[in-house]
C-alpha cells in the first residue's frame, strides 16, 4: 500500500496542469538559467506558474475542498503590471481515493486572473497549491470586487480590494509597491525592477517575477531608484538580496553598495555597505527629508558579478 501511494504521489506531480491563462499583464517568461548562475537554476520554475503537491491526511469526507494563503486580496492601483497582486491558492482532497481534482476560477472584471483553472490528480488527502496573479487595469475603480474558486461541492470567495498606493497598510515602510526605475534589466528570465517593492523578502521564485537583476555582468555601478510619492522623512533602508540555501548571498548576493536620498532635487550618500555576506542588510541614518532612495550596487560576491535584489524597504 505505500509503495501505491507513493505512486499515486509521483502521479499527481507529474499530472498537475493549468489552463491557458487568462492575464493581461505581461507574460512570465519561461524558466530559463538565471544570469551568471549555474544551469541547475533552470529546474526552478517561476513561482507565478508553479503547481506544487503536498501530502496531508484525508478526513474521508469526500469533499473537495478549496483554500486560499489569505482571507482577502489587496491589489493596489496604478502599479507596474509586470508586478501584480498575487495570492496562493489551492485545494484539499478528502476524497477516500486518488481521484482528478480541479476548480474554476472566476474574478470580478476588470480585474484579471492569471488562471482560470486549477486541477492535479490527487491522491487522498493530498493538497495542490499555486500562486494566482491578478492584474488590475488602469481605470478600474476603487472598491471591493469578488475572487472565487469553485469546485463541484464548494465555493470560496476571497474579495479583492483595489485601492491606491497611498491607502496601502505598508506598516511603514514608504517603498511599498512605489514606482522604481532600474539602470538595466536581464531578459534571460523575468526579473522586473518592481518586484523589489512588491512586500515579498523571499528569494523563492528568483527568476520568476521576484527580484531584480541588472544586464551588465561585472559592469558597476547598477542602479534602482525608488519614488516615495513625496517628500517623506527617512532614516532607514533594508535591503535584502539573493539568499537560498542553493544560491546564498556569501556567493551570488550583493555585497557592496550606497544608499542614496533625494533631497531638494539632489542625490546624496545617507549610507554605506562594505563587505556584505548575508541575505538582508539594515542601514540606519541621519533623518532627512527626500522624495526618492536610490540604491547604487558597486560588487556582489563571487566572480558571477551581477546585481541581484529581493528587495528594498524605506522606513
Amino acid at each position: 500500500m505505500r509503495h501505491r501511494t507513493a505512486a499515486l504521489a509521483a502521479t499527481a506531480l507529474a499530472a498537475a496542469a493549468l489552463t491557458a491563462p487568462a492575464f493581461t499583464a505581461p507574460a512570465l517568461a519561461a524558466p530559463t538559467p538565471s544570469p551568471g548562475l549555474p544551469s541547475a537554476v533552470a529546474s526552478e520554475p517561476p513561482s507565478s506558474a508553479q503547481v506544487k503537491v503536498r501530502p496531508g491526511t484525508s478526513k474521508g469526507t469526500g469533499a473537495l475542498t478549496p483554500v486560499a494563503g489569505a482571507d482577502r486580496l489587496v491589489a493596489p492601483l496604478g502599479v507596474d503590471p509586470a508586478c501584480p497582486a498575487k495570492i496562493e491558492i489551492g485545494l484539499r482532497s478528502d476524497a477516500k481515493k486518488a481521484a482528478y481534482a480541479s476548480a474554476r476560477i472566476e474574478i470580478d472584471p476588470p480585474l484579471t486572473a492569471s488562471r482560470t483553472m486549477l486541477t492535479s490528480y490527487l491522491p487522498p488527502g493530498y493538497e495542490l497549491g499555486a500562486k494566482l496573479l491578478v492584474a488590475v487595469p488602469p481605470g478600474t475603480a476603487e472598491g471591493t470586487y469578488g475572487l472565487r474558486l469553485r469546485t463541484p461541492s464548494r465555493t470560496l470567495e476571497v474579495p479583492v480590494e483595489v485601492l491606491p498606493v497611498d491607502r496601502l497598510d505598508n506598516g511603514g515602510n514608504l517603498a511599498l509597491r512605489r514606482p522604481v526605475t532600474a539602470s538595466s534589466q536581464h531578459v534571460n528570465a523575468n526579473y522586473p525592477p518592481c518586484s523589489v517593492v512588491d512586500g515579498d523578502r523571499s528569494s523563492n521564485g528568483w527568476a520568476g517575477g521576484n527580484g531584480w537583476n541588472d544586464a551588465t555582468a561585472r559592469a558597476w555601478p547598477d542602479t534602482v531608484d525608488i519614488a516615495l510619492g513625496g517628500a517623506r522623512q527617512i532614516s532607514r533602508a533594508d535591503l535584502y538580496t539573493l539568499d537560498t540555501e542553493r544560491y546564498p548571498a556569501s556567493r551570488y548576493g550583493v555585497r557592496d553598495w550606497d544608499v542614496q536620498a533625494r533631497v531638494g532635487g539632489q542625490w546624496q550618500t545617507v549610507a554605506q555597505v562594505r563587505g556584505n555576506t548575508a541575505g538582508n542588510a539594515r542601514s540606519d541614518f541621519a533623518p532627512v527629508t527626500a522624495d526618492a532612495v536610490r540604491i547604487v550596487a558597486l560588487a556582489s560576491n563571487g566572480a558571477n558579478d551581477y546585481t541581484r535584489i529581493i528587495e528594498v524597504e524605506v522606513r
